[in-house]
């Protein structure tokens, strides 16, 4: 055990540990302060060279909590309308958690062709649509798990299981940020709660975790005590940041492992960078009424997902990494969840991101950040063709095959990749697991999946695992 860690005092040393220490610890000091001086100079978030060349210098995952249909959303299915009402005597596993099966059933939204390249598109996204030509639709994508909880990780992380890192911290970790005075990687949930796995979706796992995501709160306040309090001029507050700091880091020197600590110093200068930039990045208030009636902000539907669509739009302005936004929280029908009604369900949330989504688009193309940008768009999983129980207009979870869009910086878009089934069930052409959709995005962030690894336990660790995954290449511009 470290005495250290202990509030009884260690035991005196040997004469023969007091040689060792004399001898070897003189030689040791300069060295220590070497790389305590290297650490006080090199935050871990500095900008680092990527791989290889590549557009995207940010990304934003725009994900849809819960798990939106494929068939109601971006894969059309007209053999649903042939056999809606029919029992599924398919070989697909459907149903979950004993729920009952009812019948094959169409989608009750109208698909048309969009744009020059003709993407079909549901007409739950009037909005988007405008952008077809922008949006390549990943048809194929297929997970290991039905639930919830493990889905969003795996999302995520890579993984079904709590503790590894998130896509934004890999990218944080293997890119750095583009802004020493502001996060680079922030988060921002749904009012009416977060995932299923709350912070285990955007953890830094075994790694620093100065490389963890930032909530930022719903609302017009989404950072608090920011401000320099009242009496507190900003030498004073120098001065008290400095000896916090000196404290600290000798704390740190008897537990140099302790990455938690380690991030929670850079935490304290961090929030001091902050408090002039980071204010001025979430104040929204200089934003023109045209530009808050884009984003939906003057409505109460649109008005959450609106903000926080544009306060992305300020963010990467600013250099952040990776932002991920969330619709849909809590639990069921708070999410795009929709076991009860679907349909019902899927007009809310689309209806609640739509106009905010296709506003983002908009106003990255008008300031040229489009260029440098990628967006990522869909759930954990989809949804199956069948309704749950006959006569329900619910769909239960499908983890075989379900459909996500990137857009952006290095993607071509106005087309769809891969295929399910006649029905929708299952991926069958092009299959795209989980994680190849990380490698792909690993790579449209200029970043080899294979290449990109931290050292835990002995093993190099990787987003996309040790089983062979590959970068979607029909995705790349």
């Amino acid at each position: 055990m470290n005495p250290a860690s202990t509030h009884t005092l260690p035991a005196a040393p040997t004469r023969r540990e007091f040689l060792l220490q004399a001898g070897g610890g003189f030689a040791g000091l300069a060295l220590a302060d070497l790389l305590s001086t290297d650490a006080r100079a090199a935050s871990p978030l500095t900008a680092k060279p990527s791989h290889f060349q590549a557009k995207a210098k940010h990304c934003v995952f725009l994900f849809m909590n819960g798990g939106p249909s494929q068939v109601d959303t971006f894969d059309p299915k007209p053999a649903l309308a042939k056999f809606h009402g029919t029992p599924y005597t398919g070989e697909a596993k459907v149903g979950s958690n004993g729920r009952a099966v009812g019948h094959l059933m169409q989608s009750p939204f109208e698909f048309q062709q969009h744009g020059q390249s003709g993407l079909p598109i549901s007409s739950l996204f009037p909005n988007i649509a405008r952008f077809a030509d922008d949006l390549c639709v990943i048809r194929s994508l297929h997970a290991d798990t039905a639930a919830h909880a493990s889905g969003c990780l795996q999302m995520n992380t890579g993984s079904i299981f709590i503790g590894k890192p998130s896509l934004g911290a890999w990218l944080n970790y293997g890119l750095g940020s583009a802004n020493q005075n502001l996060p680079g990687f922030v988060v921002m949930t749904d009012p009416r709660g977060g995932p299923i796995g709350s912070a285990s979706n955007w953890t830094a796992g075994y790694m620093p975790a100065a490389y963890q995501g930032t909530l930022f709160r719903s609302g017009v306040s989404p950072l608090l005590d920011l401000a320099t309090p009242k009496g507190t001029d900003e030498r004073t507050q120098r001065r008290s940041l400095d000896l916090l700091k000196k404290l600290n880091e000798a704390h740190l020197q008897m537990r140099p492992d302790d990455t938690e600590l380690a991030a929670r110093i850079e935490s304290y200068e961090l929030a001091y960078r902050m408090q002039s930039e980071a204010l001025h990045a979430v104040d929204l208030a200089g934003e023109s009424e045209a530009t808050r009636e884009m984003y939906g902000i003057n409505d109460p539907r649109t008005a959450d997902f609106g903000r926080k669509c544009l306060l992305t739009r300020r963010l990467i302005e600013k250099g952040v990494r990776f932002i991920q936004l969330y619709s849909g929280g809590g639990h069921l029908e708070e999410t795009w969840d929709g076991h009860s009604d679907c349909i019902a369900n899927h007009k809310l949330h689309a209806a609640e991101t739509d106009r905010p989504i296709a506003a983002l688009i908009a106003d990255l193309k008008r300031t040229g950040l489009w260029e440098e940008t990628l967006l990522v768009w869909g759930g954990e999983f989809g949804r199956t063709p069948t309704s749950e129980g006959v006569g329900k207009q619910g769909r239960d979870h499908n983890w075989h095959g379900f459909s996500m869009w990137l857009a952006g910086a290095g993607v071509q878009g106005g087309q769809a990749v891969g295929a399910t089934d006649e029905l929708g069930f299952k991926a069958v052409e092009e299959r795209c697991h989980v994680s190849d959709l990380h490698a792909t995005i690993l790579r449209l962030m200029g970043v080899d999946h294979e290449r990109l690894s931290y050292l835990n336990q002995g093993l190099n660790q990787r987003l996309t695992g040790v089983e062979e995954h590959h970068v979607l290449r029909k995705v790349l511009a």
